[in-house]
């Protein structure tokens, strides 16, 4: 009976840890790499040559990171910085409007899951924030292209990391 009690103990031990890893989900939060900036008058850039580089570059730094997802807000240098890691998980980029951020839709189509999302100076620190449920970070220095937010959550925790990642 003792065997039994324990064995069923372990099973039902388990079964609930199985579950919370299915609730556990990573985001990885990026801004756009280095874009074009001599024509003032336009509000969709492409990236410069050392944004592509830097793009190529961010692939290399999530080789061993399992996406299941990969989203960019409907820019040129958003598109373009998150290709090469969308390319190289066999992904499709999904869109995202920068003005809905962490609804209850986005809620359920990342829950569990590992995401990439490549936003804006202004936007990636509101929309980590908003995942927080705190305001913990501020806009992004224009000229700043190399913040890593990785934020994970589940129902018993949240937590972040800010990383510098330099190109």
């Amino acid at each position: 009976m003792k065997n039994s009690l324990f064995l069923l103990l372990i099973i039902v031990s388990s079964l609930n840890i199985k579950a919370q890893e299915s609730d556990v989900t990573t985001f990885y939060f990026i801004r756009h790499a280095e874009k074009v900036r001599t024509d003032k008058t336009t509000k969709n850039p492409n990236l410069t040559q050392k944004g592509l580089e830097r793009a190529e570059n961010w692939s290399v730094v999530f080789k061993s990171v399992n996406f299941d997802l990969v989203y960019s807000t409907n820019y040129n240098r958003t598109i373009q910085t998150a290709t090469p890691t969308a390319k190289s998980k066999n992904l499709k980029i999904q869109f995202y409007n920068p003005r809905e951020l962490y609804n209850e839709d986005f809620k359920l189509e990342t829950k569990g899951k590992t995401v990439l999302i490549v936003g804006h100076s202004n936007t990636t620190p509101i929309f980590v924030n908003k995942v927080l449920g705190i305001e913990k970070y501020a806009d992004i220095d224009d000229r700043n292209n190399s913040n890593l937010y990785i934020v994970t959550t589940s129902s018993t925790l949240i937590t972040d990391t800010l990383l510098k990642i330099e190109h």
